[in-house]
């Protein structure tokens, strides 16, 4: 079948996007790894290119209050008034994250608006290529910063005034980079939303298929705990008079790990997106010859089911009751960040495995153990996610690499199924 605008989908431009971006904040050492906090001095130039790429493209670039960027397309054919299909992902990374995670989506997105261009097609909405602020929560709250003002869930008061661990502002971040905007961008008033992502697992790459259409993005919960003993000298302290914070910790971080296998792990397994980690563990006084008085433990529960997430928090609470009980220490329970699992648009995932059929590529329908801005879209409007398949799996490293060939593939499926949505005739 004729496909003329995945066939317009330039592979080496696209290349040439995601290679540029990378160079900012770009770190030494094996693979392809940067830095782009919010704010920084990287953030500022990732931002200046993708505006500058935009506006060649003929869209009309707007930056809101909180540094969301957004670029419309709105050809001579669409109804101007008309909620646009929009697209895109986000430039900000980890410390020493890939180049993928985010730009990926954030140009291929630029790119299906400019394959629709080079087609010739007539859209009969306009086209909206996206990038949210500070997606990944390394510098500013817990993530999805951004996407979480664009649907309500957040003000942009209450986000610009976050700070990071100087204490400055995601106010001042924003001015000190020219990217504090004015008004909201609002997701609500989009006919529906498109992005494509690196996929962070491996089964993609078993495969052996270039795109994989998300069916449902985990749910992602986080327990602070704080554990409180009695600090005492290691040597004069008896075993049997010990209240130390520590062990009890430690019997925490296994009941996690053992509930969780329980939950994912075997043929009968009853729910193998289940996860459990224990990520981080703080202890005081922290010296060889003192029995442990405090521990602080973060705890993240991810699954695509929300029961299996509370279970796991419920094992969470009862180790607890437990540990108090037998161990003779306090504890206190924090869940300040707790996300449902989110089911993508049957409307978008549908349109998303046509284009692959449209274009001659494979898909492949599977889950997103990871957050992503389209969990916050997704309660505003239509949503779906594409990935790309990730080598070993790995992300949030400079190893994480997705092949040329495979970052193209999946922009043919995304461009092809925006021009669907934007009411292009195939």
């Amino acid at each position: 079948m004729d496909t003329p605008v995945a066939d317009a989908v330039d592979a080496e431009r696209l290349r040439e996007d995601i290679e540029a971006n990378g160079r900012f904040g770009a770190v030494e050492g094996e693979g392809h790894g940067r830095t782009v906090r919010t704010g920084s001095e990287a953030n500022r130039r990732a931002r200046d290119r993708l505006v500058g790429r935009l506006e060649a493209a003929g869209c009309t670039v707007a930056v809101d209050s909180v540094g969301n960027v957004s670029g419309r397309w709105t050809p001579a054919s669409a109804d101007p008034e008309a909620a646009p299909v929009a697209s895109g992902s986000h430039l900000d990374s980890v410390p020493a994250g890939g180049i993928f995670d985010g730009p990926l989506g954030v140009y291929a997105a630029l790119e299906a608006v400019r394959a629709m261009r080079e087609a010739g097609v007539e859209p009969a909405r306009p086209v909206e290529v996206v990038s949210f602020t500070e997606e990944e929560g390394a510098t500013f709250a817990d993530g999805l910063l951004g996407s979480s003002v664009a649907v309500g869930e957040r003000t942009p008061d209450e986000a610009l005034a976050l700070t990071d661990a100087d204490g400055r502002t995601l106010d001042t971040a924003l001015d000190t980079v020219g990217y504090r905007g004015e008004g909201v961008l609002d997701a609500a008033g989009w006919d529906a939303w498109l992005e494509l992502h690196v996929e962070q697992h491996t089964e993609l790459e078993a495969a052996g298929v270039p795109a994989g259409v998300v069916g449902d993005i985990t749910g992602i919960t986080h327990c602070d705990v704080e554990i409180t003993g009695e600090a005492n000298h290691a040597g004069s302290t008896p075993m049997a008079g010990r209240s130390d914070a520590l062990a009890a910790a430690s019997e925490l971080v296994l009941a996690v790990e053992d509930a969780a296998r329980d939950l994912a792990v075997g043929d009968a397994a009853p729910d193998p997106a289940a996860v459990g980690t224990v990520g981080s563990l703080s202890v005081a006084p922290n010296a060889t010859n003192v029995v442990p008085g405090r521990a602080e433990v973060g705890i993240d529960v991810r699954s695509t089911t929300y029961a299996s997430m509370e279970s796991l928090v419920g094992v969470v609470e009862d180790t607890l009751a437990r540990v108090e009980r037998e161990r003779g220490v306090g504890t206190t329970l924090r869940r300040e960040f707790d996300l449902e699992p989110t089911p993508m648009t049957p409307r978008c995932r549908d349109a998303l495995r046509a284009a692959g059929e449209r274009a001659g590529i494979d898909t492949l329908d599977l889950h997103s153990g990871a957050a992503h801005d389209s969990m916050y879209v997704a309660r505003v409007t239509d949503a779906g996610m594409l990935f790309a398949p990730s080598r070993d799996g790995l992300s949030h490293t400079p190893k994480e690499w997705t092949d040329w060939e495979d970052c193209a593939a999946a922009t043919r499926v995304l461009a092809e199924a925006l021009a669907d949505l934007a009411g292009v005739d195939a």
